[in-house]
């Protein structure tokens, strides 16, 4: 009697585990995040560009996301944006209810530095951007520098942020192919603080400001002449831009145009969203579905537009992949110029 008794809890643990053979129903994608509330990491400081984009994209892709979490965003800010990177591939759950909006340049460290970091951008999963980036070098109105030329001939101060930072990445890069003498200052915490430090007269101005940071947190900037954009660079020009000199177009050298064109690399993925590497294939699908969603959203395109934010070029997750595996298998020439361009 004890042993059919037993016999038969077996029966019951085993039914109720799955291993009777009777199907396990799987957790749905809306399951797991219904009552959720999903982080989202912002790679910078608060009132910048990217703080600004993130905050918004935020507010929408909740509900395109199947079981509607809420989003969370804070920022992680420090080491020009690799520590919001490390702490995604590093410690960041990987269960789907992470993402993060990071800098553009950081899933191209490794490649720049030539030394090991603590994250591989090739395992990350890239979720997608708004738009591709066209940055200018941008100095403020009473600086008396108003062409290329005047860039070639007169010291300008740059604000940035670290010497690994973005801004003095792209500082040495024009200086390099084009002949510039822009001196990097560094020591500012992020994107904003250099901005009141050119309205203080601190420096003369900012060698790698986005079009679309300015056009969200200093809109006024351009449209009235407090700020002047002596040059433009990227995969494309603006047409935003008319009067404004594209980089590319005034490099003659051919190995100077490989360089210019693989340090582009990041302006060619805009303003990256992605997870950490693991996450199961049917909630990273269906957060790329959501954020690409978000970018055709009605709501989300007039506020877009109302602070001046760019979502003129959506690019999926896969696009973005393509653009770092193409960057990380470049002609090994042209990687160790970048790479002498680090310091």
């Amino acid at each position: 009697m004890r042993t059919k008794a037993v016999v038969a809890l077996i029966i019951v643990a085993l039914g109720a585990a799955g291993l009777d053979g009777s199907p396990v129903r799987a957790q749905s994608v809306a399951e797991f995040y219904k009552d959720k509330s999903v982080a989202m990491i912002i790679g910078g400081s608060p009132g910048g560009g990217f703080d600004t984009l993130a905050r918004a994209i935020a507010r929408h892709i909740g509900k395109h996301i199947p079981g509607n979490p809420s989003v969370a965003p804070r920022n992680m800010q420090g080491a020009g944006g690799l520590a919001a990177m490390d702490h995604l591939y590093n410690i960041a759950a990987k269960d789907g209810s992470v993402i993060a909006l990071v800098g553009n340049t950081t899933p191209f460290v490794p490649l720049v530095t030539g030394k090991p970091a603590r994250f591989d951008p090739l395992k990350m999963n890239w979720l997608g951007t708004p738009s591709i980036e066209t940055t200018m070098v941008l100095v403020w109105n009473t600086v008396p520098v108003r062409t290329v030329e005047d860039l070639k001939t007169r010291e300008t101060t740059m604000g940035a942020s670290g010497v690994d930072s973005p801004q003095a990445f792209f500082g040495r890069l024009i200086n390099t192919t084009l002949g510039t003498k822009m001196k990097i200052i560094t020591g500012y915490q992020g994107q904003n603080e250099i901005f009141i430090a050119m309205e203080r007269g601190e420096v003369d101005g900012f060698p790698s400001a986005p079009y679309s940071s300015i056009t969200s947190t200093r809109p006024n900037w351009l449209r009235d002449g407090s700020a002047r954009a002596v040059l433009q660079y990227g995969p494309e020009p603006l047409k935003e831009l008319p009067d404004v000199p594209w980089a590319p177009s005034l490099i003659t050298d051919p190995a100077d145009q490989e360089l210019m064109k693989l340090a582009n690399a990041p302006n060619a993925i805009g303003r990256p969203l992605v997870m950490p590497p693991g996450v199961p294939a049917d909630r990273l699908a269906a957060m790329r579905k959501a954020l690409a969603d978000t970018f055709t959203d009605r709501e989300f395109i007039e506020e877009a537009a109302k602070i001046g934010l760019l979502v003129n070029a959506p690019r999926t997750g896969e696009q973005l992949y393509d653009v770092i595996r193409g960057a990380y298998a470049s002609v090994p020439s042209t990687i160790e110029r970048l790479r002498k361009l680090e310091r």
